[in-house]
């Protein structure tokens, strides 16, 4: 979110570039990940200390099996926010960080998927040295306006949230199949009927009664009423109220959450497939998959590409 300037003034900055005068300061943006993103505009060195887009290209690639995975929707906005930040002419020899509230979603949807492979979120990218809303300049995906003046939802920080909008939402259903649960390898898997969905803004909370734990890893489930976690507006798999599911998914363990993000499995409850999974699971253990040794899909042995020799090149 910016803070203490107005958007659409800058977001013809950041959508044109700076002005000719000072635009030696700014570059094009050469980063293949980063094009699609709404600036065009950058500066180096970045917030890792890249000092050309070359080094800033071969230390991204490390997260291309992650950002395969989908496990955030925030995460290619973060890194770019980092690795080719926005150039604007306020901000020429401080270029502007990511929100604390960007990287923490980031973090919230992928370290449970690196945790998985022993990795876990790199601590050149830690969200406590980030800025929050109230207390500085900083960015996300929320507060970027169009060159048409369309603008996404407002930071749900400043109180003037526009509501995070159902038709944004594409959620890639994902059938609950033995191949889907071997290679997902999920943390929990319960029995659960929906009480409620949770909205504010970005921020969307599913509250289910939990009936039956088929499966849990670290995060202690109750059977009582728990809270799944998203990772964006976006409720996906979606919920019903008043249904009665089976739940796949992941969990937070730093925070001792129950996570439902993109990859996790809802359906309707039904004693066949929960005898299923059970089978499955018991294959899964057989196989020591649990370790995260044989059978990683592609995109999560990529993910693991967290090597501190990458991190150190600028």
């Amino acid at each position: 979110m910016w803070r203490g300037l107005p958007l659409l003034a800058l977001a013809a900055v950041v959508l044109r570039g700076a002005p000719r005068a000072r635009a030696a300061a700014c570059e094009p943006v050469r980063i293949p990940l980063c094009k699609p993103l709404p600036w065009n505009m950058t500066k180096m060195p970045n917030h890792l200390h890249h000092s050309t887009q070359a080094n800033a290209i071969l230390a991204m690639e490390q997260f291309e099996g992650l950002l395969g995975t989908n496990c955030s929707p925030d995460l290619l906005f973060f890194l770019c926010a980092m690795y080719a930040p926005i150039c604007t002419l306020e901000f020429l020899y401080d270029p502007i960080k990511p929100c604390k509230s960007v990287c923490q979603r980031a973090r919230d949807g992928c370290e449970p998927i690196m945790r998985r492979y022993n990795h876990s979120w790199p601590e050149s990218l830690a969200c406590d040295e980030l800025p929050v809303y109230e207390r500085g300049v900083c960015i996300s995906p929320e507060a970027i306006v169009t060159a048409e003046g369309a603008d996404f939802p407002m930071d749900s920080n400043n109180g003037n949230c526009r509501g995070a909008g159902s038709e944004r939402c594409k959620c890639k259903p994902i059938k609950a199949t033995q191949k889907t649960y071997l290679r997902n390898n999920y943390n929990y898997v319960i029995r659960a009927k929906v009480k409620e969905v949770k909205t504010k803004c970005h921020d969307v909370t599913a509250v289910v009664e939990v009936k039956e734990i088929l499966k849990s890893s670290l995060v202690n489930i109750p059977k009582d009423t728990v809270n799944l976690y998203t990772n964006s507006g976006c409720l996906c798999p979606p919920l019903s109220a008043n249904e009665e599911y089976i739940i796949m998914g992941y969990e937070d363990e730093e925070r001792s959450r129950l996570l439902l993000v993109e990859g996790s499995i809802a359906e309707k409850w039904k004693d066949r497939l929960g005898k299923k999974v059970k089978r499955w699971d018991q294959k899964l253990r057989h196989l020591g998959k649990g370790k995260g040794e044989p059978g990683q899909s592609d995109s999560a042995q990529k993910s693991g590409k967290t090597s501190n020799s990458r991190q150190a090149r600028s």
